[in-house]
């Protein structure tokens, strides 16, 4: 079995819920228990940072493990979805896993899938475990999948909990209210271990609060202690920093959410740090300027191309896209750019209105559609926008609508890409992105 037969085998023959939606998901750990014990229990043998949220736990995570690595450490990196390439999912300081480990992994132990039948999550996250140990890491930041409580990265005793914000995203498995979301999310807080929150509301805090005491377990609520104190934007995909002890602190991640997830990494530096990792300033600085770099983190309002500017981002929901929406609106009063251009497509079990709702009239749109089951037909998609006063054309391919945005554009011009992770992950599939 050859590493493209391993991954049709993943995508095809275990349920994928990237794909596929509520038809891959699973409930409960006793399959994630069955792969640990045959595999040897490999989490037990590093440290581990474990990181749940609705929106921002990628940036979050990868940041982290960029600071970790600065720091002089061996960090296993496991995050999720992945945007073209599965070995995305698991990194060792920056390096996707081995085509290799991967089909060997797969081919190996093929015989014990059949029989337990395990989600493609679940096998992901065995394989992760399994490989980060083989290699002897120091540390590994894990993030969570979808949700927290039962979700199979939950057997984990890291040395740190974060939980970044709490928003409405798949409601459907996780609770159709605040407190019930965050009740999923808090079921990663563990007995002793210090949990930092990075974003909190008169609902969800209670929650939070209440798990941390039943297990005896440090937390701080990172918007209490704002450590950003100013923020300059250089331009649309730069900004500098201005913190209670740093001072211009450069980064590479420019979109408006990432100042709450800068807090939220400080503050969990500040853990990490009573805890005994060694981390300079100087490693925090490398990591905020470096991190797409160091980890391989794509999609976050990156810049992927100029005259004219094109700017992708992954955020899907409603949460995530009300920064993407300001930053939009920003850009279109702003006399550097003459039209905002919008290449724009979601999945069908997303708080689709209530994004749209958010998204500016002002701009040219290009609906589109992504090629996953999950991605909502693009005539649809349409229509509804058209009910908020978007407007635009529809195109059946991510392509084809980028192409025609471009064509429509001049050098003065802002091209988006976004709405869902798989329209960016679509656009970095094309020949001209293929490099980034």
């Amino acid at each position: 079995m050859d590493y493209q037969q391993a991954v049709d085998y993943l995508v095809n023959r275990t349920p994928m819920f990237q794909n596929k939606g509520a038809g891959a998901y699973k409930e409960g750990l006793e399959n994630t228990i069955a792969l640990d014990r045959h595999f040897g229990s490999p989490h037990r043998l590093f440290d581990t940072i474990h990181v749940a949220g609705t929106n921002g736990k990628g940036s979050v995570s990868h940041t982290l493990a960029a600071v970790l690595q600065a720091s002089g450490l061996k960090v296993g990196l496991y995050t999720s979805p992945h945007l073209t390439d599965f070995r995305e999912r698991i990194r060792i300081n920056g390096t996707p896993v081995s085509q290799d480990f991967v089909s060997r992994f797969v081919s190996y132990n093929l015989e014990f899938f059949e029989k337990l039948h395990p989600s493609f999550f679940e096998v992901a996250t065995a394989m992760a475990f399994y490989w980060f140990s083989m290699e002897k890491v120091d540390v590994a930041v894990i993030e969570t999948g979808l949700g927290g409580r039962l979700d199979c990265t939950n057997i984990i005793t890291p040395k740190l909990s974060i939980i970044t914000n709490i928003g409405f995203d798949h409601m459907q498995f996780l609770g159709d209210t605040l407190d019930k979301i965050a009740g999923e999310k808090a079921g990663i807080i563990k007995r002793g271990v210090p949990v930092v929150i990075g974003e909190d509301c008169p609902i969800t805090r209670p929650v939070f609060q209440a798990k941390a005491d039943a297990e005896h377990a440090p937390v701080i609520f990172a918007q209490d202690s704002d450590k950003i104190t100013s923020v300059h934007r250089k331009d649309i995909s730069t900004v500098t920093y201005q913190t209670d002890l740093l001072k211009d602190l450069d980064s590479c991640l420019a979109g408006f959410c990432q100042e709450k997830n800068a807090n939220t990494i400080l503050h969990a530096i500040d853990c990490l740090r009573l805890q005994g990792f060694e981390i300079s300033d100087r490693n925090i600085r490398e990591a905020f300027a470096n991190v797409c770099e160091m980890t391989g983190l794509k999609g976050r309002w990156q810049r992927v191309s100029s005259s004219p500017a094109v700017i992708c981002d992954t955020g899907h929901n409603s949460h995530g896209i009300k920064y993407i929406a300001k930053q939009l609106k920003e850009a279109i009063d702003s006399p550097e750019y003459d039209t905002v251009r919008i290449v724009m497509g979601m999945v069908g079990d997303k708080d689709i209105d209530h994004v749209l709702e958010l998204m500016p009239e002002n701009a040219v749109y290009y609906f589109t559609q992504a090629s996953v089951e999950r991605a909502m037909n693009v005539n649809v998609f349409q229509q509804k926008a058209s009910r908020f006063g978007l407007i635009g054309n529809a195109f059946p391919t991510v392509e084809q609508a980028y192409h025609a945005a471009v064509a429509d554009a001049s050098d003065r011009d802002l091209i988006f890409v976004g709405g869902s992770t798989f329209i960016v992950a679509d656009m970095m599939k094309m020949p001209e992105f293929s490099s980034l």
